[in-house]
């Protein structure tokens, strides 16, 4: 890999995870952010690359142990840790850190949904590192704290975000999201292995369970300026990466494909990784792996009377790592965009 010269040097906490991983890859390509650190809890002393193969290329990165003392020093901290590690890790680090938490620690504005969904000590929310939200850039910039999105959230808010905000729908969603199993994380389950996995489609976490309820509900209702109530069903599909989300709303007022079209056109006409799809062609996960991107089509069921919006994205882009960096990039004052894909890979 030839030798670059970076303006900032970054750590990453959980590299041995796929979130973190991910991470590492980016980060690889980035012009003005140089990977300096990663660590990890139980493989201290592995090179990164025993862990993540395809990352050979980044040299003999060994797994730091995962402690303030190795985190201090360096401006931007990536933390990929599980949800509720974050937290009292992060309150040690400096002032003047850039960190990045991909957990759900800081991301809740409620105390007591933290606690009903979470459990454990609560944590303030920190800036929502989601862009592509009105008025987050202003938020992300200079911030040196920030939580990035859920995954879920990710595919979900952008979904339906632009309706709700012009009032075009009711504060009343049902969402119905297919994801791969990478976004569970790299733990052993029985029900992640492939023989379980593969010819298989399944739902869990149904009947408004799933802990990604409350971060949806709160940045739609934000959207909306008013409660928004949220029906949220995860399906686990046979894939390793990628979110399809299928979201729909009842509509106020006569059903109108063109004004439903209009509103997502100007809501993201201007966003580098947002892309609105031309007529009769539908989001696929295929089309935004490996990318930074998301992938939108809106259409009205006339005899529903129902908006429905469907979302691609690769989970571990755009719904982590990717966000992460792009919200980073805002944050030090950097081209949004850069070091960060809009290609996918394919097939």
């Amino acid at each position: 890999m030839a030798v670059r010269t970076a303006k900032f040097s970054a750590a990453v906490a959980g590299a041995s995870g796929y979130a973190g991983g991910e991470v590492c890859r980016l980060l690889a390509e980035h012009p003005a952010i140089a990977l300096r650190t990663v660590c990890a809890e139980s493989s201290v002393g592995d090179l990164l690359s025993a862990h993540h193969p395809h990352l050979h290329g980044l040299g003999e990165h060994l797994l730091a142990p995962t402690d303030a003392a190795t985190l201090t020093g360096h401006d931007i901290v990536f933390l990929g840790l599980p949800h509720g590690h974050s937290a009292a890790l992060a309150a040690q680090l400096p002032d003047e850190t850039l960190v990045v938490d991909l957990a759900a620690d800081h991301r809740l504005g409620n105390a007591a949904d933290w606690g009903r969904w979470y459990g454990g000590a609560y944590a303030p929310a920190w800036p929502y590192g989601l862009p592509e939200l009105p008025g987050a850039r202003e938020k992300l910039a200079g911030a040196r704290r920030i939580a990035v999105p859920g995954c879920y959230p990710t595919a979900v808010i952008l979904a339906l975000a632009p309706a709700l905000s012009v009032g075009l729908v009711s504060p009343d969603v049902v969402i119905v999201a297919a994801s791969g199993t990478s976004g569970a994380g790299r733990k052993a389950a029985s029900n992640l292995l492939g023989s379980e996995v593969m010819g298989a489609v399944s739902a869990y976490g149904v009947g408004g369970v799933h802990r990604h309820t409350p971060e949806i509900t709160e940045h739609l209702s934000e959207a909306a300026d008013t409660g928004v109530r949220v029906s949220f069903t995860p399906v686990l599909a046979p894939m390793s990466r990628g979110i399809l989300a299928t979201c729909s709303a009842a509509l106020i007022g006569d059903p109108d494909p063109a004004a439903a079209r209009s509103a997502y056109e100007k809501a993201y006409a201007d966003e580098p990784f947002v892309t609105l799809l031309a007529d009769g062609s539908w989001p696929s996960t295929a089309a935004v792996l490996g990318s930074n991107c998301v992938h939108l089509q809106v259409t009205v069921d006339a005899d529903a009377r129902r908006l429905l919006v469907v979302a691609a994205v690769d989970n571990l882009t755009k719904g982590t790592a990717g966000g992460a960096i792009q919200s980073a990039n805002l944050a030090l004052g950097l081209s949004e965009t850069l070091g960060l894909p809009t290609l996918g890979l394919a097939p």
